[in-house]
């Protein structure tokens, strides 16, 4: 799509920074469980039946009394084998929540256009990111009610569409759910409104970390089957390939990323710095695997996040928040505030992963559906903000981000659609679109 030029400003007055479904969940009774008799049987298409969307499909039949998986779909047969055995394994009293017959299991590249034709009420996306502007698209001009999952896009182009999409949605009233699953965590939930509430006086500066292994490592070029064509080979590795996940600040340390919005009630920085590598060797891919960003708000707050997926080293997700009159911490379990007021949460902590679902339905139940589609917008533009500033070696700008004109994601034909990789970025060298 050719770009529009937006500023800062402009996003601001059409990208709400408030979290829509907080005020709703507040309302929710724990657990937030909605019945049957508020309306009828909600049918669930499932899109991408990998790991974590099995997960999400599984909290989705849990989260409702009358709902049923409808349809699935998937580039490959065998993902909606596997997902479909463990759902059935995982909910052996609740047979009748499961309706898929062959007839309505969809596979290859445009699997997704057949689920959300089979008649279906909400939708799971759980594609690799780079599908994600464009299925979320189709399930918008569908009617669908959607859970979707991070991050919401991988290049500026997606996000824009996405921004298009989450308007959309908002106009036909349809609930839109993120995977960003901290914000229904209780702990975290109260830590930070408690920050928004002058807990800890001004935020001063922020240090997030994400210091994990990798999510998939990409094989040796030897394990490649003969005949595999390059898109499904990428499909297949979809973690090492940019146009696929965004890399791993963007589809991991998303999470981090949106704490830091988070705690800045969702305004956006007004520009970063980051510094960034590839530090073990990979045959193929073009992701880096540790990035450092240092992000600065209006204002002068600085907000500071260090990536690595690297095997070996040290582990680590932790978050503090500094503040005039204290620190707020999430650190190995430890969800508290020190300072003036010191606070230690010890309240419930239900499964955040189920509480996203729960809270989702309970919505659509009451006429009131959650959207979580501004801020959601702002997290993943965050992390592809920060991610341009470490490939180039130069301070991004909020409005050079969201204006972007870099294409990641290919126009996908078929199998056979060839896709430009390019290598992996040298900064110094590698140019700002």
């Amino acid at each position: 799509m050719e770009p529009t030029p937006t500023s800062r400003r402009d996003f601001l007055k059409t990208s709400s920074t408030v979290a829509i479904g907080g005020a709703i969940a507040s309302q929710i009774a724990f657990p937030a469980i909605a019945k049957a008799e508020k309306g009828d049987k909600l049918k669930i298409g499932f899109i991408g039946c990998g790991g974590r969307g099995s997960g999400a499909a599984l909290q989705a039949l849990r989260a409702d009394s009358n709902v049923e998986l409808h349809a699935m779909g998937d580039v490959f047969e065998t993902q909606i084998d596997k997902s479909l055995t463990s759902l059935k394994k995982n909910l052996p009293d609740n047979p009748e929540k499961f309706n898929v017959p062959k007839e309505r299991q969809f596979t290859g590249l445009d699997a997704y256009k057949h689920v959300l034709d089979s008649g279906v009420d909400v939708v799971i996306l759980t594609t690799p990111p780079g599908f994600r502007p464009q299925h979320l698209r189709a399930a918008v001009e569908a009617g669908k009610h959607i859970f979707l999952e991070k991050p919401m896009a991988t290049d500026a182009p997606g996000v824009r569409s996405v921004m298009e999409s989450v308007k959309i949605a908002k106009e036909k009233k349809l609930a839109m759910v993120a995977g960003f699953c901290w914000r229904y965590d209780y702990p975290r939930r109260e830590l930070f409104k408690r920050i928004h509430d002058g807990q800890i006086g001004d935020i001063r500066a922020m240090y997030g970390t994400y210091l994990t292994g990798p999510v998939k490592p990409m094989p040796p070029a030897s394990e490649r089957p003969a005949g595999m064509t390059d898109m499904e080979w990428m499909v297949r590795n979809w973690y090492n390939f940019n146009w696929l996940s965004g890399d791993g600040l963007v589809e991991q340390a998303i999470h981090a990323v949106d704490w830091l919005g988070w705690a800045m009630n969702d305004k956006p920085p007004a520009k970063c710095t980051a510094v960034g590598g590839r530090q073990i060797p990979s045959e193929g891919g073009n992701i880096y695997d540790h990035v450092e960003v240092n992000y600065e708000w209006e204002g002068g707050v600085r907000g500071f996040l260090a990536q690595r997926q690297i095997t070996g080293c040290y582990g680590e997700n932790n978050l503090n928040v500094i503040g005039s009159k204290g620190i707020a911490t999430i650190a190995r379990g430890r969800v508290q505030i020190t300072g003036d007021n010191p606070w230690r949460y010890e309240g419930p902590t239900p499964d955040m992963y189920q509480v996203e679902h729960d809270e989702m339905y309970a919505s659509i139940r009451a006429g009131n559906p959650i959207n979580n589609g501004d801020r959601m917008v702002t997290s993943t533009l965050m992390g592809i903000m920060g991610r341009i500033a470490g490939y180039t070696g130069l301070e991004i700008t909020w409005d050079m981000a969201l204006n972007s004109k870099q294409v990641l994601v290919p126009d996908i034909k078929d199998w056979n659609t060839k896709v430009e990789v390019p290598p992996i970025a040298m900064p110094g060298r590698t140019k700002y679109v």
